[in-house]
């Protein structure tokens, strides 16, 4: 079974080709868009917090 499953592995690894050159900017557009992910997500979980927080003053100013 797992020599199968290595034939299999060696043949995809085979398929993909090594050979291939790094596309800078791929790179970099792929970063980029990391980048911003992380940034939105950040936002948003800042202004989570900061909606809790007034939420709550608001409750214990009742």
């Amino acid at each position: 079974m797992s020599a199968l499953k290595f034939k299999e592995h060696s043949e995809q690894k085979a398929d993909i080709g090594f050979d291939k050159k790094v596309d800078v900017t791929n790179l970099v557009s792929r970063l980029n868009q990391e980048r911003k992910k992380e940034r939105n997500s950040n936002i948003a979980l800042s202004v989570a917090a900061v909606s809790a927080v007034t939420v709550f003053g608001i409750i214990l100013s009742l």
